[in-house]
């Protein structure tokens, strides 16, 4: 059996007139890795016609197929042209047909019909000619409905940890950004007639009693490496060692693994160094401005400039900051293929040192439960991934059967 046997492309046509940024999918609002989508940034800028989806059609992104994105739709819209839209035939079912889309193995089996280089895109045709077993509509059935509970499941707990992230980032902004940090009775520091002053540095008011310090009188300022990929013993031992690549594939405010671990022998070998637990990661290069928390000791390769607070409880502080200024760091770049921010810009770049000491413990407390409470979340979710992208194709092989379901819905 073939793909073209249990679905076909979606060709109905809606006005982009007829849409909203909440029921308009582009290749840009589908996330990367199976993660479903979130709301486009934007609307056609012309009247234009977009594919037709109905719920419980599958939306897949056909350029560079290998970013895996994916959503099972649960709404009617109008997608772009980019978007590919499949729906199951009569007689299948969609949530089995979810389950189809959503194997590794049929993103690398696209990528090997695509067209171009820079913007591979999958090639229709060859898409709908992918091979699968045939099985009976209680297979088909139970097989749909273990991964579509997976993905419910999935869905809640990242639903859950990007609230808590929403929380956390309202907390810093109302804190150090607006300045309405309680003062001594209780009140929003600033909105209360705060004495604030003028900064030449940051170019605007902060409360009269903060100083700015450059970055490397509050954190030190580590560079990474790579080992020689010629000499195997490098690689392969129990050394966390983080890439670009590993914080993109994750999009999580923690780290604690990567793709790749070192050896020893490969970390001797190079001038990466070790970061302990909450030094804060950010990408220096390809791309500029990605950040991470690290929760366990790890080190990174040369595509980081990587941050240990001088003392270890502002780390979320940190976090927070390097990610609202990340297009001022951005700007330090420099290079012609690939721009990147020296570590000699970085420790002359700005901070904000807060002179409210209870106001800010307080606020570090709150920040200290909210990220506990992620932390759990991005490890629960980590596991029930792994689990899903083993047992699908172990499901779609015929080796494991199921007649039975996660939830109760």
């Amino acid at each position: 059996m073939i793909l073209a046997d249990i679905a076909e492309y979606v060709t109905d046509k809606i006005s982009s007139n007829d849409v909203s940024l909440n029921n308009y999918v582009t290749t840009d609002s589908l996330l990367q890795n199976k993660r479903g989508r979130e709301c486009a940034q934007n609307l056609p800028p012309m009247p234009c016609a977009l594919i037709h989806f109905q719920p419980k059609d599958i939306l897949i992104a056909n350029i560079r197929p290998y970013l895996k994105k994916i959503w099972f739709a649960d709404i009617e819209g109008g997608c772009s042209s980019d978007v590919l839209v499949f729906r199951a035939k009569e007689g299948h079912f969609p949530n089995f047909l979810y389950a189809t889309l959503m194997q590794d193995a049929f993103y690398d089996y696209v990528m090997k019909g695509v067209k171009g280089s820079k913007m591979p895109r999958g090639d229709k045709e060859q898409i709908m000619r992918y091979k699968m077993p045939t099985f009976s509509s209680d297979e088909e059935q139970n097989i749909g409905k273990i991964v579509v509970d997976i993905e419910k499941k999935l869905q809640l707990s990242r639903a859950i940890n990007d609230n808590l992230e929403k929380m956390a980032k309202q907390l810093y902004d109302y804190w150090f950004v607006q300045f309405n940090f309680p003062d001594e009775n209780g009140r929003p520091y600033k909105s209360s007639g705060g004495k604030m002053s003028y900064n030449k540095r940051l170019k605007r008011e902060i409360p009269i009693d903060w100083q700015v310090k450059n970055l490397i009188d509050f954190t030190e300022i580590k560079n990474g490496a790579t080992p020689s990929t010629a000499d195997e013993a490098n690689y392969g031992g129990d050394i966390v060692w983080i890439t670009p690549k590993d914080l993109s594939d994750q999009q999580s405010k923690f780290v604690y693994q990567g793709e790749r671990n070192i050896t020893k022998q490969g970390f001797d070998s190079c001038s990466t160094s070790m970061l302990p637990i909450n030094s804060v990661l950010m990408s220096s290069r390809a791309p500029i401005g990605l950040v991470s928390i690290a929760k366990n000791d790890v080190c990174t390769n040369q595509g980081f400039k990587s941050f240990i607070p001088k003392k270890m409880e502002d780390s979320i502080y940190l976090y927070y900051y390097i990610k609202h200024h990340i297009k001022q760091i951005e700007q330090l770049g420099s290079g012609t293929t690939f721009k990147e921010v020296s570590r000699d810009d970085l420790c002359k770049f700005p901070i904000l040192v807060v002179g409210a000491k209870e106001s800010y413990r307080q606020w570090a407390e709150l920040q200290n439960g909210i990220a506990d409470k992620q932390f759990v979340l991005q490890k629960e979710i980590a596991i029930l991934t792994k689990q899903r992208d083993e047992l699908l194709p172990l499901l779609m092989n015929g080796q494991a059967s199921v007649n039975y379901h996660l939830s109760d819905d």
